[in-house]
């Protein structure tokens, strides 16, 4: 039996392909999201987890893809956006009812079919109508995958659809979803058996619970939650001097540097000035995931620390 001959040029083609697979590998992708899982599943790991709010909003618009990808070359480990639906019920990007601040258009994202909304730009941080487009949330999640973990917000009443775009593309284990001030009984009527497939974080505006401790253990015990995002106007709350307690029971803490009334002040805006008093503050309560607008500024302040990857 002859054996086959192969064309030399068709070997060096594949040759030539198989090198620029390997060439466009980085360290960002495949291992990187279950290196941030890794950290996410162990409350105790000294790793603070950076969260980029909208993304890397400053150098691209909020909820875009360019966003996203700018989040991603900065190092963070999860992108936090914003899901709205569609007249014809299709997931897109959007954090407002209305698309009046951030694209070219006007009116409720729920009166627009996706079609017409391809139409339009999106804005930037300045209100400046720039080239890019308002994405799906399946487009953000293939863009994300394997790259960098995600946080939706927005998304409680649209968990069912939500859901099913997470089992299509594979990234059922991408995502952390949240609800707003939620009893724990109130969630598992509401999402059910896959509250034990996902990862779930409860936010607790501590101004508006009776016993946060109270319905942190009860959270814990029944459903064992990722995180708890906590907000607060007064940095006085008792809870905040027993991060550590949450961390040994499972769960990490999560608080926000946006602005001043979800953190008693310690906030983004004073990190430009000392970011001792602000992200410092936050660091020494033990909080272990900080969302913030300056991602940038944070991760070069936590890797000072030896406190980011």
């Amino acid at each position: 039996m002859t054996a086959k001959r192969f064309s030399p040029f068709l070997l060096i083609a594949f040759f030539c392909f198989m090198c620029d697979e390997v060439s466009t590998k980085t360290p960002q992708d495949d291992n990187r999201v279950k290196e941030i899982r890794s950290i996410l599943e162990n409350p105790l790991d000294s790793q603070i987890l950076v969260v980029a709010h909208r993304a890397d909003w400053r150098n691209a618009p909020e909820n875009s893809l360019e966003a996203i990808k700018s989040a991603i070359a900065l190092g963070v480990d999860i992108v936090e956006l914003d899901v709205s639906l569609t007249k014809d019920s299709v997931l897109v990007l959007m954090h407002d009812k209305t698309i009046n601040r951030t694209t070219s258009g006007q009116g409720y994202v729920k009166d627009w079919t996706y079609d017409s909304l391809k139409m339009l730009h999106l804005r930037n941080g300045q209100g400046r109508v720039t080239e890019f487009k308002i994405p799906t949330l399946k487009e953000a999640l293939l863009v994300t995958k394997g790259k960098v973990m995600v946080n939706l917000d927005k998304c409680y009443h649209n968990f069912s659809l939500i859901v099913e775009e997470l089992r299509e593309t594979k990234t059922l284990d991408h995502v952390i979803i949240k609800a707003y001030d939620t009893p724990y009984k109130q969630v598992r009527q509401d999402l059910g058996a896959v509250l034990d497939e996902i990862y779930f974080m409860p936010i607790m505006r501590l101004e508006n619970v009776t016993n946060a401790a109270e319905e942190i253990a009860l959270y814990q015990k029944e459903a064992q939650p990722i995180a708890f995002e906590l907000t607060f106007r007064s940095d006085t709350f008792a809870i905040l001097g027993d991060f550590q307690t949450i961390k040994q029971n499972g769960s990490r803490v999560w608080v926000n540097s946006l602005w001043d009334d979800l953190n008693g002040g310690h906030s983004d805006n004073l990190a430009l000035q000392d970011t001792e008093a602000s992200y410092g503050w936050i660091v020494s309560t033990g909080a272990n995931m900080i969302q913030t607008d300056r991602p940038e500024l944070l991760i070069k302040y936590l890797r000072e620390l030896k406190l980011h990857n």
